[in-house]
């Protein structure tokens, strides 16, 4: 190796029981999983598969790549006149320069899947079960999940750090276990998420066309603006208080107060993850 390159690494190499997806073990597989009809949603992910753009951007690239295949209108371009999503798009809960150096956590992955327009259901492993892992066709580092071989019990990750390891197709169980550990930055386990198109009107509009300048003004007025207010005026009651928050409010407080509470809904309530395993067996019954 040239002196210039010690220290440096050019891939990694996938130990067994991973097993790559080009090779032809790999390729026995895929053809087995698509005939058993569990890999519907691999097309329409591989033809938005990304690597990420930046150490610490897997979050943000898994969603990037699933908005995208879901095809979810960002309502801002890209480059050029195109709306695309780009990891490099997705700060509405954490400074990109935040995420570049610790990550994004699990809840936040959440919320900003929910702000850009899409369903989210987001299983906590310790408030679900290999099962209810094993029944999903959806998405888990983060990268997605382009299909399930049941035969074989095995998940074919399209891992987002591709400058690292290449599509392969890993033991369910294995994955699981892995899932199954704490996130030492919030005391929390780990988990994965079914992300799907919403069918319902409303997308923030703290994301679309200026979006972020948008956010900027309701953190300013609520930063900002409504201290000095609070002190000025003679506060006695909800409703004074109210009537200081909303008087000349932005026009997105609304929509930033609608992804607020929802973020929090799933962080205390139940998207993570009970009352979603409760409904899936009501459903099912």
């Amino acid at each position: 190796m040239p002196e210039e390159l010690e220290g440096l690494y050019y891939r990694g190499t996938l130990s067994p029981p991973a097993i790559e997806f080009a090779s032809p073990q790999g390729k026995q597989l895929f053809t087995e999983a698509l005939e058993g009809g569990t890999m519907e949603g691999f097309f329409k992910l591989i033809s938005y598969y990304q690597t990420q753009s930046e150490i610490n951007y897997c979050g943000i690239a898994s969603l990037a790549m699933v908005f995208n295949a879901l095809a979810i209108d960002p309502g801002r371009t890209w480059k050029g006149p195109w709306r695309w999503f780009d990891d490099t798009m997705l700060d509405s809960c954490e400074p990109l320069s935040k995420i570049k150096d610790e990550g994004i956590s699990f809840a936040k992955v959440a919320y900003s899947a929910y702000c850009n327009g899409a369903n989210v259901e987001a299983f906590r492993t310790n408030e679900s079960s290999i099962d209810d892992f094993r029944r999903q066709n959806g998405n888990g580092h983060y990268s997605p999940i382009g299909g399930y071989h049941a035969g074989r019990d095995m998940v074919l990750i399209l891992d987002v750090a591709r400058f690292k390891y290449p599509p392969h197709w890993m033991p369910l169980t294995l994955l699981w276990e892995a899932m199954d550990t704490i996130d030492e930055s919030t005391g929390q386990h780990r988990g994965f998420m079914v992300i799907s198109r919403s069918h319902k009107a409303f997308v923030s509009s703290l994301m679309h066309s200026n979006g972020h300048e948008d956010l900027k003004k309701v953190a300013k007025y609520l930063i900002e603006d409504i201290p000095p207010r609070m002190k000025l005026k003679d506060i006695k009651g909800v409703e004074n208080i109210l009537s200081v928050l909303f008087k000349s409010a932005p026009v997105d407080l609304k929509d930033f107060i609608k992804c607020v509470a929802e973020f929090w809904r799933q962080e205390d309530a139940g998207v993570f993850s009970k009352q979603n395993r409760e409904r899936r067996s009501i459903e099912t019954n």
